[in-house]
């Protein structure tokens, strides 16, 4: 049977997800019905005929009634439309990051749970066919008892990614928390992952977040971060990225343990695991949520709500009550690279700085690096 399918957030991210829409109504799995957003549609990818636009979720909802809702939205919005879209019997997906609270969190799961629908996250990296053969291969001890977790990024954002939206490198809007920075919003994959890979070594909840973040802009939010998450049972976690790098390093995710290590490159799937060849592709995350609809008990969400709990407790520590605000780094160790929308900011040495932290598992403070300020703590325990 196909299922009708509307998207919330149909610009900006929302056009990649009308792509892969019209990619599976090609299957005959899907039929998109509707578009929603508070601007205008984009006419690319044109909009098919026959298929409804508005520029109220509610409406959408009301005159729709889709079997499934892709919600594209910004992160401050999500709880509010993804509660209206269960309520009107919908199944979600839901672009990361989920909520930005435990709270919500828990509100979110409790709908979904009460609802009898599903909620799928759009953490897309999860449903990797190499991510799933490190986890298992974890999970199975091929690497030993696992020491360590970590995870270096080194990507750029122009002045024009901050002014793309009126929530961009932004703190809160409107009153309520916006979910933005390096390692919640553009490099959350990162984060996701290596949670995944310290759920598949059953090392526990996450307990303790030691965190430095710094900003080379006018920004509220942080562009370069550090976090050093200790587990229950011991086993700790670096997160080193930046969005001002100088070599483009895609995301590492590097699993040291007893016996062996490996590394997988996240967003390219290619992964270094020694003795095993690792199948390639990914499971798309709509195609498994229509999956899971006409099979809930045979076929798994892939990034199921309750799988990102972890992630969702982080993101608080990061952002929330006892966190510091980042940093500005001096404009002596900035450097500006071009002008106009595409000038960018780049720290130079900063990819050394991210190696060192993820060989190491020392925060930059405690190397020395001149720009660097104490980290602070903050007890995750306490959200879960």
């Amino acid at each position: 049977m196909t299922a009708t399918v509307a998207l919330i957030g149909a610009n900006g991210h929302g056009r990649s997800h009308r792509r892969r829409i019209a990619e599976l109504e090609r299957t005959g799995s899907v039929r998109l019905v509707a578009l929603a957003d508070v601007q205008a549609i984009d006419p690319e990818p044109p909009v098919p005929p026959g298929v409804a636009v508005f520029n109220d979720h509610r409406e959408l909802l009301a005159a729709a009634t889709p079997d499934v809702v892709v919600i594209c939205t910004p992160p401050h919005t999500h709880l509010p439309i993804a509660l209206d879209a269960l309520a009107a019997g919908c199944d979600l997906l839901l672009e990361k990051p989920p909520v930005p609270t435990v709270e919500a969190h828990a509100t979110l799961q409790a709908a979904v749970l009460s609802s009898g629908r599903s909620c799928q996250v759009g953490f897309q990296a999860l449903g990797s066919l190499a991510a799933q053969t490190l986890f298992d291969a974890v999970h199975a001890g091929r690497l030993g008892a696992i020491e360590c977790v970590a995870t270096v990024a080194s990507w750029r954002r122009d002045d024009a990614y901050y002014a793309r939206a009126p929530w961009s490198g932004r703190r809160v809007v409107d009153g309520r928390p916006v979910l933005d920075g390096a390692l919640v919003n553009p490099l959350a994959h990162a984060v996701m992952q290596s949670l995944a890979v310290a759920a598949a070594a059953g090392a526990g909840e996450p307990v303790l977040l030691e965190a430095e973040r710094y900003r080379t802009r006018d920004i509220e939010v942080d562009d370069t971060a550090f976090a050093r998450i200790t587990f229950r049972g011991g086993l700790r976690m670096m997160a080193a990225v930046t969005l001002a790098g100088e070599d483009f390093i895609a995301g590492d995710v590097i699993v040291t343990g007893s016996a062996g290590r490996s590394t997988l490159e996240y967003p390219t799937d290619r992964l270094d695991l020694p003795g095993i060849t690792a199948p390639a592709g990914r499971i798309d995350l709509l195609e498994n949520l229509v999956a899971h609809r006409r099979d809930r008990a045979g076929v798994a969400l892939v990034a199921p709500l309750e799988r990102t709990a972890a992630f969702t407790a982080v993101v608080q520590a990061l952002t929330g009550p006892g966190a510091a605000p980042p940093t500005l780094i001096d404009d002596t160790f900035v450097e500006a690279v071009g002008s106009g929308p595409e000038r960018v900011q780049v720290i130079p040495g900063i990819n050394a700085v991210l190696r060192e932290a993820a060989e190491t598992l020392k925060l930059p403070s405690e190397s020395g690096v001149a720009w660097a300020v104490p980290a602070y703590a903050v007890d995750v325990a306490r959200y879960l």
